[in-house]
């Protein structure tokens, strides 16, 4: 994702620490989007196009939150044929984030392990780089705007900082995911308990009623999990998100798992773990989020999807759409066209 072709281009990269790589890929994007330097990435987007929580897309590859946190790239990402972006988490107020180092590379395990903390430049400038965005959306493509809570909010308050989120992102988004599952924020997993998760989606759709009839439109509203969870929790989840008739969830964010990654340089850093040793505890969660769900609740599948049989999988588990991340890092847009005529084929 630079100025050469990727196998090389990844080189280059993986020789600096993982965040100066992320910033730089990030700000080459950022400049180079819409300009003809984007024929250096830009594919054929696959056309296999479904309809999910009454979103017709384009198909069914997207882009996970978390790489694009400010949504300064969306038209350089989406131009890689992905027919859903997320970008995001944004909070109330920009903050810094966690001390760095706080990204790693385990190259061998294909995965990452990050602490990011919702590093972002608030609301503000990220709705005006939402709205700087163009062709992306022009061609189709959807759209989602990742919300979570400040830091220094205490968590008995984050529903405060959500509904602030909600309301800031909800003219500008195709769908609302409210992220309660990264590690990397003090407590922030506790909102998946059943009495906090109930009082919080209770709030935000209710806001989200308030904002249809302001805007005179329904934007979905999705919720992010962890992989962390036993099937109790899984079940409470479920009964919560049709109580309030939640529009979708994705499954799901990182792990504090280090089962697959021992003894690895970097294994037991603090952070979330992403990549290919999550893919089975996602879908596992994907397999017991429809099973309770039943048919037709909309479920996004995400977690170590490096490979088109990967995406595939996701699919079998009981997953409508697909989103990568650390795939992306690892393979490049080349990925994204796999997986996408991967899953269309399997359609």
């Amino acid at each position: 994702m630079s100025l050469l072709p990727y196998a090389l281009s990844r080189t280059a990269l993986f020789s600096l620490d993982a965040e100066t790589a992320h910033e730089l890929t990030i700000d080459t994007l950022a400049r180079l989007q819409n300009t003809p330097a984007q024929c250096l990435w830009a594919q054929k987007r696959v056309d296999d196009p479904v309809t999910v929580a009454g979103l017709r897309f384009p198909n069914r590859i997207g882009l996970a939150a978390g790489l694009d946190k400010n949504g300064r790239a969306i038209d350089g990402f989406g131009a890689m044929g992905f027919g859903f972006v997320e970008v995001g988490t944004v909070t109330p107020k920009a903050q810094p984030g966690n001390p760095k180092p706080r990204m790693f590379r385990l190259p061998s395990a294909e995965a990452l392990i990050n602490r990011m903390g919702f590093n972002n430049d608030g609301l503000e400038a990220f709705v005006a780089n939402v709205q700087r965005s163009r062709s992306f959306r022009k061609k189709g493509g959807i759209l989602g705007l990742n919300i979570g809570k400040n830091a220094v909010t205490p968590i008995e308050n984050a529903v405060d900082d959500y509904l602030i989120a909600l309301a800031g992102v909800y003219p500008h988004a195709d769908y609302v995911t409210v992220n309660i599952s990264s590690p990397n924020t003090k407590n922030l997993r506790a909102l998946q308990s059943d009495e906090a998760l109930d009082a919080l989606l209770g709030a935000l759709t209710a806001r989200q009623r308030e904002l249809m009839d302001l805007h005179q439109r329904r934007v979905p509203l999705f919720l992010k999990i962890a992989p962390d969870l036993d099937e109790a929790q899984i079940a409470v989840i479920a009964a919560t998100l049709q109580k309030h008739r939640l529009d979708g969830v994705i499954a799901t964010n990182t792990t504090l798992s280090r089962e697959a990654v021992k003894g690895l340089r970097h294994a037991e850093e603090t952070g979330g773990l992403s990549g290919r040793p999550v893919q089975e505890a996602s879908n596992k969660v994907i397999r017991a989020l429809r099973s309770h769900l039943g048919p037709n609740f909309p479920i996004i599948g995400a977690g170590g999807v490096m490979s088109g049989a990967d995406a595939c999988a996701k699919l079998a588990a009981g997953a409508d759409l697909v989103q990568v991340y650390t795939g992306l890092i690892y393979r490049g847009p080349e990925l994204v066209r796999e997986a996408a005529q991967a899953m269309a084929a399997r359609a």
